[in-house]
């Protein structure tokens, strides 16, 4: 975790106004999170911070890409995203009933980490279905593999006319 410290903002000694900051996120960030979708990224995250008087409104572009598993081949190959995403944070003396876009900081708060949010918009970003594009033509893509599962698969489902079992269910029409 130490190593998430460099994703802190201060914003006690900012200006009221827009303020930028840039972070570099590579597998070492991942890393520090057990059980992560992602190990490997080579990331750039822009993040704007509106320092207003009872708020903080955070705007997030991450963009780069992050080192996938296809789900056919099992090759490793990038993927390539880009995010935008919006943070408001309050400031309250209790806790508000928090949601997806409304985090409270406390008045005597004079940080906040945004490595949980980096985090969990590049984790909704991976796609449910890892695919290599353009499947077999592309360097990452493992021909091999995609070769004995067309051969595992049969040819076009001709294994439907060995099994005698097939035959007794067409009768049924």
């Amino acid at each position: 975790m130490k190593s998430l410290k460099t994703y802190l903002i201060p914003f006690t000694g900012l200006k009221l106004g827009k303020h930028e900051f840039d972070f570099e996120i590579t597998d070492a960030f991942f890393a520090e999170f057990e059980y992560s979708l992602v190990k490997k990224a080579d990331l750039i995250c822009h993040v704007e911070l509106d320092k207003q008087e009872t708020m903080l409104i955070l705007d997030f572009y991450i963009k780069g890409s992050i080192g996938l598993t296809c789900d056919k081949c099992l090759s490793q190959y990038p993927q390539q995203v880009e995010i935008r995403e919006q943070q408001i944070a309050k400031f309250a003396d209790e806790d508000i009933d928090e949601d997806e876009e409304i985090i409270t900081l406390k008045k005597q708060e004079f940080e906040i980490n945004i490595a949980g949010l980096i985090y969990e918009y590049v984790t909704v970003a991976v796609p449910f279905i890892t695919r290599c594009n353009d499947e077999g033509n592309t360097p990452y893509c493992d021909k091999e593999m995609l070769a004995k599962l067309n051969e595992l698969a049969g040819n076009g489902g001709s294994t439907e006319h060995e099994d005698p079992r097939w035959d007794a269910l067409k009768k049924l029409k």
